[in-house]
């Protein structure tokens, strides 16, 4: 089953295993998240789950956003997000802790990333500067020349550039949960996540999918041609046998 929560990023740290080696971790205060609203394949075309996150007064919200969670008999709430949970047994009012995941989970997290402002095209792109000798001038750190002639006379789109860096939805693919603390609406992710300290994180179970084990002879040729080498006992894969 398909599992989610909202939460912030507290920051990084670092722990050591049963074997004394150190995993660099990302700590998140997951929910606790109130499920908001329910969309089914028979009413809206598609399943999903609304929850929202952090209280909020009611002056903080407009009509239409307040009329939406009195319909749901839910406080008022700050951050609402969508998920896609296909098979879900969450219905409207449920509260969504950290322990919905357990140590061993593959999660993915979104966030927004950090902002860097306005920034040249080394930061922002890693192009390189032009040569610093021979009287390159005080442009040594510019983009340069790149217009094109009388046809197509312009740049074309997707050319790299300066201009504001950061703040970009990020999505990091397949973490693990190292651990998890209830008490505490504790998430213990390893690696690190987008986004500065206290940002708004989104924690879904992972979409990729684990690689299915097709026993020893899977990675056997069929070529003829490489049949010999699999044999040929002067091959180090051969002796290693």
């Amino acid at each position: 089953m398909q599992k989610a929560i909202i939460g912030k990023k507290v920051g990084m740290t670092q722990i050591f295993d049963e074997s004394g080696k150190v995993i660099p971790v990302t700590v998140v205060e997951a929910g606790p998240c109130t499920v908001t609203q329910v969309k089914t394949v028979e009413k809206d075309g598609y399943d999903a789950v609304q929850m929202g996150y952090q209280d909020v007064k009611e002056s903080k919200l407009t009509k239409p956003e307040l009329g939406h969670l009195k319909k749901a008999d839910v406080a008022p709430k700050k951050y609402l997000k969508e998920f896609r949970l296909e098979e879900s047994t969450l219905n409207v009012g449920d509260e969504v802790k950290a322990d919905v995941f357990a140590a061993g989970d593959k999660v993915d997290v979104t966030g927004i990333s950090k902002g860097h402002g306005y920034q040249g095209v080394i930061k922002r792109w890693g192009a390189q500067r032009t040569p610093m000798s021979h009287g390159g001038g005080p442009v040594h750190r510019h983009a340069g020349s790149m217009g094109s002639t009388t046809d197509p006379s312009r740049i074309f789109k997707g050319k790299i550039g300066a201009g504001h860096m950061g703040v970009d939805q990020v999505t990091v693919q397949n973490l693990d949960v190292v651990q998890v603390d209830p008490e505490l609406n504790m998430l213990v992710i390893r690696g690190a996540i987008p986004g500065p300290k206290g940002g708004l994180v989104y924690v879904k179970s992972t979409a990729k999918v684990a690689p299915v084990k097709k026993g020893e002879g899977a990675g056997i040729s069929l070529n003829p041609q490489k049949a010999s080498a699999r044999v040929n006992p002067q091959k180090a894969s051969a002796r290693n046998k």
